[in-house]
């Protein structure tokens, strides 16, 4: 099948083996190497669900599937089925395949966030109780243990004693007959115990001879005492055999009833593996998730080309005038692959000692159908098919790909390729033979696909399973004529188009043709491919072929569903750069690339002379185009490091911006800190003034003293006691300064100081000026001091000493005030007490107070009541001047200061 062949040629089974290397159980590894290509997207969709979260799983600390304990179980629960004695090595893996499952749905039960992996969790049945009797049964060495049953543990003690005995007596014979006896050894032959006897001396021990040495030096004798004994050991061993069997065939019996269950666990922890192996080699890769792309609504099909003169085609028209264009629908978005690479490139690179791998950029638009690579040999245009054909085989099995985010492109329902030379002189095929062959092989995939979409809607496309034809292809003109989109006379066809109402099956199948239409006459070969792609441009959704044929290149001219690529020549270096180039064709350069191989330079030189000036002119136009892109790749590149550097700029000067504001920040808290230590420094001294006078004789010296000593902490610890700085000497211009004229806009230079009328003279530019002391500034904005200014305020300061003075002499004089000191005198306590209670209380207390100015009245925290009392009462009491609460020192809000009139 092609498809089959397909898979060969794009090397998968390659990439399968890589994957196995990832898996952690034998049963992951042959799921690895046998992987299956799903055939709906809802299975691929699954598939990759699963490896996304097993990926999820992997980049966590201690979340990483273990399966550790699970073997491959399947030929024993086989066996079990078919009433066969499974041995103890198989129960005993079978036990530790169920305790390794059971580990396994803990590890994931354990994981937020990854639905698809616990639902396949839910589904094992782990049976502990199975597990435990097998463990019971069988010990670590896979034999039946005694303590299995109790008539197994009897009969195993029966033969240690009897054993014993054995021994005993044959050690007797070898200390009484050491001459006789080869060595000092007891043996075993067919299981009876024997002695070495030296063969002259045979008649010393009776017996009965079992085997003999190599030589006939040495007889292993059984002597007639331990006959008895040995024919009792023989029984005993036969009982011991039976009751394994009867222990084991128990157990095979409970593994056959729970075998459909066992089934199934075998088949989850293989896909666990097996995605927990793509998600490992996904990592190992640098892949990433792809996103498939959906088809959008039916569009109508671009004509084909006029390749017909006018009025053949005109005539043409108007036979076929009841037909249109056909209706195919588009992709939604692109299909985006940015450095793709060859995923056996990568492996052969790690560990092969490969060549660096070259990644290529696949960018298609939705439209696009058909994408010509051209290009020089060996430059990498079949590496191009084969990286694109794996990705989209990844993708489909539910793997990462390797490419940069974001991966998009379709699911494609057949992935057709035509790689390599199929030549074969036993079935007489020719190298255009054996691509015509495959390529008819895959157009009767498509066929079959577009009558089963035709006959029924089908959830997914199932592999067509045609036959080869019967007849061998022997003639080149039989080989064209087998395909199904060709006349004999290999004329393009012009495609039968269908009604308007009609609508094209939806094609959904990617193929890879390399080297279209070669190994035939250019000509026709050239023909060959036109008739091939648009075919496939109708019956495929992406076609990628790689052609060195010309005509193929200006097929993008023509119908917009084909685009060009083509793969990096160097010029300098006569070398490929392996680097994918789009929407420009490429240059063979055979005859360089011959000459670098090593043909002889005169054979090439005059090869040249043979190549047709339009053929040299069209490669001129395409070097000199892709040196326009190189430029242009170049200034990209230029403009995105700039772009990086302008960036890293930014992310400094915010950087530098969150530390000043940082620092500021930290400034602003030393400075806090700094007023609050000063405040209870302030506060801590005047405790102690106050603290001195409450336990000393309150006289006016006492009080005259505490002043001074309050006025000196004030001019100690307030910003505005202290000396205030002194201000800047005023701004007067001198001969020489440079000052600036704001009502003219200009800047002078000073030429005359001020003189008795406050004017200067200035020089700006070649003008000479007289201007006001007031009209000028310098250069700093600040303005001269004129004797306006300072008579204005000299007659402020007048005024406010004026006013002052008249307020001293209305104001009767005053004794010094002294301070308020909190006694037992001035303090009332309301804790407990109602609020009508504490009203009479406060206003007897208050007239008592007045001698003190000021009344420190306690009424506790609580629930708040009693103190809204005390204060709706003070506000309406005529004493009292303000009150406040007290300093949390004093009590906080369990106290009220009262000041009075």
């Amino acid at each position: 099948m092609i498809q089959a062949e397909t898979l060969e040629l794009l090397e998968w089974p390659r990439l399968c083996q890589h994957l196995a290397t990832f898996a952690a159980t034998k049963l992951g590894v042959a799921a690895a190497l046998d992987l299956e290509i799903p055939a709906t997207q809802a299975q691929t969709a699954e598939l990759l669900a699963q490896t996304q979260e097993a990926y999820q799983l992997e980049s966590r600390a201690g979340g990483a599937l273990s399966f550790e304990g699970i073997q491959d179980i399947g030929t024993s629960l086989q066996r079990a089925e078919l009433q066969g004695l499974l041995s103890g090595e198989e129960l005993l893996a079978i036990a530790t395949t169920l305790a390794g499952a059971r580990q396994l749905r803990r590890i994931i039960d354990s994981q937020p966030d990854v639905p698809t992996l616990k639902e396949l969790a839910a589904q094992l049945r782990t049976y502990p109780e199975l597990e435990q009797e097998i463990h019971r049964c069988i010990d670590d060495r896979a034999q039946v243990a005694d303590r299995a049953t109790p008539k197994l543990a009897g009969i195993r003690v029966q033969m240690r004693q009897l054993r014993d005995r054995i021994y005993q007596i044959l050690q007797g014979i070898l200390q009484r007959q050491s001459n006789a006896v080869q060595e000092q050894l007891i043996t075993q032959r067919s299981g009876r115990f024997v002695i070495p006897v030296k063969a002259p001396q045979k008649d010393a021990i009776p017996g009965i001879v079992h085997d003999s040495s190599a030589s006939g030096a040495t007889l292993y004798v059984e002597p007639h005492s331990t006959v008895n004994l040995n024919n009792q050991m023989r029984q005993l061993l036969r009982q011991e055999q039976a009751e394994e069997e009867a222990v084991r065939r128990a157990l095979t019996e409970q593994v056959a009833a729970v075998k459909p269950d066992l089934d199934r666990l075998v088949v989850v922890v293989t896909t666990l593996d097996l995605a927990a192996a793509k998600s490992r080699y996904s990592f190992w890769l640098q892949a990433n998730p792809p996103k498939f792309i959906e088809l959008g609504e039916p569009e109508l099909a671009p004509k084909n080309p006029e390749t017909e003169d006018e009025e053949k085609e005109e005539k043409e028209d108007e036979e076929n005038s009841e037909n249109s264009q056909l209706l195919i629908r588009n992709l939604r978005s692109q299909i985006t692959l940015r450095q793709l690479r060859h995923p056996l490139l990568v492996w052969q690179q790690q560990y092969e000692q490969g060549f660096p791998v070259v990644p290529v950029d696949l960018t298609i638009g939705p439209h696009i159908r058909v994408v010509a690579i051209t290009g020089p040999n060996t430059g990498g245009k079949t590496v191009t098919l084969k990286t694109l054909g794996l990705a989209a085989l990844m993708a489909k099995a539910g793997m990462f790909v390797a490419a940069r985010e974001p991966v998009e492109l379709p699911w494609f329902d057949n992935i057709l390729a035509d790689i390599g030379d199929e030549q074969s002189l036993q079935q007489s095929l020719s190298t255009f033979s054996g691509h015509i062959r495959r390529i008819s092989r895959i157009l009767e995939v498509l066929d079959d696909n577009k009558s089963q979409a035709e006959g029924e809607e089908n959830p997914h496309l199932p592999i067509s399973n045609s036959q080869q034809q019967d007849q061998e292809v022997t003639d080149t003109q039989d080989t064209v004529s087998a395909l199904p989109i060709l006349k004999p006379k290999l004329q393009i066809p012009q495609p039968q188009i269908p009604n308007t109402n009609s609508q094209l099956p939806i094609p959904k199948s990617l193929v890879l043709l390399d080297e279209v239409g070669a190994g035939t006459d250019p000509s026709e070969g050239s023909a060959l491919a036109i008739a091939l792609l648009k075919y496939l441009a109708q019956h495929s959704l992406l076609t990628v072929a790689t052609t060195h044929f010309g005509e193929l290149k200006a097929l993008k001219y023509q119908d917009s569903r084909f685009e060009n690529a083509s793969v990096e020549f160097d010029d300098n270096s006569m070398q490929p750069t392996y680097r994918l180039l789009w929407g420009i064709p490429g240059r063979s350069n055979a005859l360089t690339i011959a000459k670098r191989l090593g043909l002889l330079a005169s054979i090439v030189e005059e090869a040249q002379t043979y190549v047709g000036g339009a053929s040299q002119d069209v490669n001129q136009v395409i070097a000199g185009l892709e040196a326009q892109r190189r430029k242009q790749e170049t200034k990209a590149r230029e403009a995105t490091q700039l772009l990086h550097q302008t960036e890293k700029l930014h992310r400094e000067v915010s950087q530098k911006a969150a530390a000043l504001q940082e620092r500021e920040r930290e400034l602003k808290i030393a400075q806090e800190v700094a007023v609050n230590e000063a405040i209870g420094s302030a506060k801590s001294e005047i405790a102690q003034i106050i603290r001195r006078l409450q336990s000393g004789n309150q006289t006016a010296q006492n009080a005259q003293e505490a002043t001074e000593t309050l006025n000196q902490i004030s001019q100690k610890h307030l910003p505005s006691r202290q000396q205030p700085a002194k201000p800047k000497p005023s701004f007067m211009p001198k001969v020489g300064d440079r000052i600036r004229i704001p009502s003219l806009g200009q800047t002078a230079e000073v030429l005359s100081g001020p003189d008795a009328n406050e004017e200067l003279s200035v020089r700006f530019g070649i003008m000479k000026m007289t201007v006001k002391l007031a009209e000028i500034e310098s250069l700093d904005g600040q303005k001269p001091e004129t004797k306006a200014q300072l008579a204005k305020v000299a007659a402020q300061a007048q005024a406010l000493a004026t006013a002052k003075a008249k307020q001293a002499a209305a104001e009767p004089a005053k004794p010094n005030p002294e301070i308020a000191i909190r006694t037992a005198n001035n303090s009332i306590d309301l804790r407990g007490a109602r609020v009508s209670d504490a009203e009479i209380e406060i206003d007897r207390a208050l007239s008592k107070a007045v001698e003190y100015g000021v009344l420190w009245i306690i009424h506790g925290k609580g629930t708040g009541q009693l103190r809204r009392g005390v204060h709706e009462f003070l506000a309406n009491h005529p004493q009292v001047s303000r009150f406040e609460l007290a300093s949390q020192k004093e009590g906080g809000a369990g106290v009220t200061v009262v000041y009075l009139k």
